[in-house]
């Protein structure tokens, strides 16, 4: 904190009570001031010869044979008047950041300028402000803060101005250059605490983080505080993520904070509107400068505060150029109090969509090469643009989980949401399983139709080998749906059981059924969610067990050639290793039958849906349950 000291007589004042009573030892008092409800007694002399405004009202006040002047209307009140007054009689007074805009504020009021007296109180303080306050970073601040309780005193003389240039000059200058105390709390990183790897643990100086000034500036009010990073900014030599970081802490410290039961509680929220409006508008346009969380946050204030459609239009936008870096905690936004579901679902559905607009045409970039366009692959823009829809496909199918147990989301917007990321490609539909399976749980009353249509959604091709177990014994799956997970190990465990031979060769037949490398399958059985048919809802089709059988056909025959050349030892070998083939190939059937005899001793003989477990088979009905099975799920 810097201090000033005028003056060098004793102080001559005496305070009584409330009213603050100025008596000169030597002079008679011939003067009141008042200003509110404190009089001061004084004498003409000393103020009439550096006040030019005191000089006039005194002229006037004797011709109306008044001894009493009211200035109530100083800025800074009678603390500020006190200032000046000592400043005529030349007494000692200190002058520090807090009260140092007041007292230019109440002398250019009584116009204490040179052309009275030379030495006079502006030019002093214009000095102390130049040399002292303006040079030291808190004490800009202090000041800055200050000007509030001075307007419009403070924004006429160019004060505020001059306090924000100093602190956006500070702000951005090279952090190794910071000699002044700041405050932050937040955690630095190894480097900036002075440890380095690099220096066996030796303790260097500590490094200034490059947004030191962060902390200090959450002060502020929203008014002033968007000035200063504007100023920031137009300097343009701090990094755009160091300006986020800074908005993303104000925005913690001043609309974040117990925003939800402000709200709920119906305070009044200007000061939070306000924020946003700033932080919003403050936001950089640099790609990376905010994370994907924070602007989240930020739409999920702008619904409690139920700000204007723009805020929220331009936040989307941004949210939907880097979807790839939320996280489902993030699209988790509670929707208004008097609407049934849980979460906001259309919001995301606009994210997800912005996303899928911006990033439908990014394989390509144009080229400009001699004033002629050129239409080359991006390779770069590709990979990126790959990773992105696979972490998007992953983050929609970790919210579709969630939402689903909402008992009150509806079954056609769950579906829209889920069919609007069916393009993107996925490792496995692990996760389609997870968020399917939850919602039938939730959802227990679903008519047999909708259990279709919901299965649709995921593709059994897809499914890793635990969720195909899962799936096998889960209750709540129509029976089609577990008759195709079925179907569908068998043909992956007999191409992996053919792929283990060299000499074998896999039926293009049954390699089609198999999902490619990029996630997707050529044949896919993933249906439409809008259709019903038993095709449609994934039940094998004759081609499907056609292709099964080609490949049945093509293991007998390598299993016989290689029988034939071998000895009877060999041969009683490759009998063994035949008979443990056809077991493997006959495990499915087997189990097919066993759960298509439970569902028949259930009574749901005509059914394809149940919630039972699968129940016992007699050995002697197998060979006929096989067949019926066949036919059953084909029909």
């Amino acid at each position: 904190m810097k201090y000033m000291k005028l003056g060098s007589k004793p102080d001559a004042f005496q305070t009584e009570g409330s009213n603050i009573r100025f008596v000169a030892t030597e002079l008679a008092t011939d003067i009141v001031i008042s200003i509110g409800d404190v009089k001061f007694y004084l004498h003409k002399f000393p103020l009439l010869s550096k006040s030019s405004r005191l000089q006039r009202l005194v002229a006037s006040s004797n011709e109306e044979k008044n001894d009493e002047l009211d200035i109530s209307d100083i800025p800074g009140g009678p603390s500020a008047f006190e200032i000046c007054a000592k400043f005529c009689y030349g007494m000692i007074l200190t002058l520090n950041a807090y009260n140092v805009l007041a007292a230019r504020c109440a002398a250019e009021y009584l116009e204490m300028f040179e052309t009275i007296d030379k030495g006079n109180l502006i030019y002093k303080i214009d000095v102390f402000l130049t040399s002292s306050v303006f040079r030291t970073w808190k004490d800009s601040i202090i000041v800055l803060q200050s000007t509030k309780s001075l307007l419009p005193w403070c924004e006429n003389l160019k004060l505020i101005n001059h306090c924000i240039d100093s602190i956006g000059s500070k702000a951005s200058i090279d952090p190794s250059e910071v000699e002044w105390s700041y405050t932050y709390n937040r955690k630095k990183l190894p480097s900036e605490n002075g440890i380095d790897s690099h220096w066996n643990g030796v303790r260097k100086q500590p490094m200034v983080p490059n947004d030191w000034w962060v902390e200090d500036l959450c002060e502020l009010e929203v008014d002033l505080y968007k000035r200063v990073i504007m100023t920031i900014k137009a300097k343009g030599r701090t990094p755009p993520v160091v300006i986020g970081e800074a908005l993303r802490a104000y925005a913690y410290r001043r609309l974040l904070g117990s925003l939800e039961d402000v709200v709920s509680n119906g305070v009044d929220c200007m000061k939070r509107h306000a924020a946003l409006d700033a932080i919003v508008f403050l936001l950089p346009t640099e790609e990376g400068s905010v994370s994907c969380g924070f602007l989240l946050k930020l739409l999920k204030a702008a619904c409690l505060l139920e700000s204007g459609e723009s805020h929220r239009n331009n936040l989307i936008k941004r949210i939907g150029a880097q979807l790839d870096g939320a996280s489902v905690v993030d699209l988790l936004i509670p929707v208004n109090a008097d609407e049934n579901s849980v979460y906001n679902i259309d919001l995301v559905m606009a994210i997800v969509e912005e996303f899928m607009s911006q990033n439908s045409d990014n394989g390509k970039a144009k080229l400009q090469d001699d004033d002629e366009i050129v239409e080359a692959e991006n390779v770069s823009v590709t990979t990126v643009s790959s990773t992105s829809k696979l972490a998007v496909a992953k983050l929609i199918d970790g919210y579709l989980f969630e939402i689903a147990k909402d008992p009150n989301l509806p079954l056609p917007k769950l579906m829209a949401l889920a069919e609007m990321v069916s393009s993107l490609p996925r490792p496995t539909h692990d996760g389609l399983y997870r968020a399917i399976d939850m919602y039938l749980k939730e959802h227990p009353s679903l008519s047999k139709s909708e259990k279709k249509k919901l299965c649709g959604l995921m593709d059994c091709k897809q499914l890793s080998q635990d969720a195909c177990v899962h799936a096998v014994q889960n209750e709540r799956l129509p029976l089609r749906v577990v008759v195709q997970v079925l179907f569908f190990e068998q043909v992956r465990a007999s191409v992996a059981s053919a792929r283990s031979d060299p000499s074998a060769e896999i039926p293009s037949a049954v390699r089609s059924l198999l999902p490619r490398e990029n996630g997707n399958s050529i044949g896919s059985s993933r249906s439409a969610a809008t259709t019903t048919t038993e095709e449609e809802c994934g039940v094998p089709t004759s081609s499907d067990i056609n292709s099964l059988r080609s490949m049945r056909l093509a293991n007998n025959s390598r299993g016989s050639e290689r029988s034939s050349g071998s000895s009877d030892t060999n041969k009683n070998g490759d009998d063994k290793s035949g008979a443990g083939k056809a077991k493997g190939m006959l495990m499915p059937k087997k189990i097919l039958s066993k759960l298509w005899s439970g569902k028949t001793n259930a009574g749901e003989n005509s059914s394809s849906d149940t919630s039972e477990s699968p129940g016992s088979v007699n050995p002697e009905e197998v060979k006929s349950t096989q067949s019926r099975i066949t036919r059953r799920s084909v029909s």
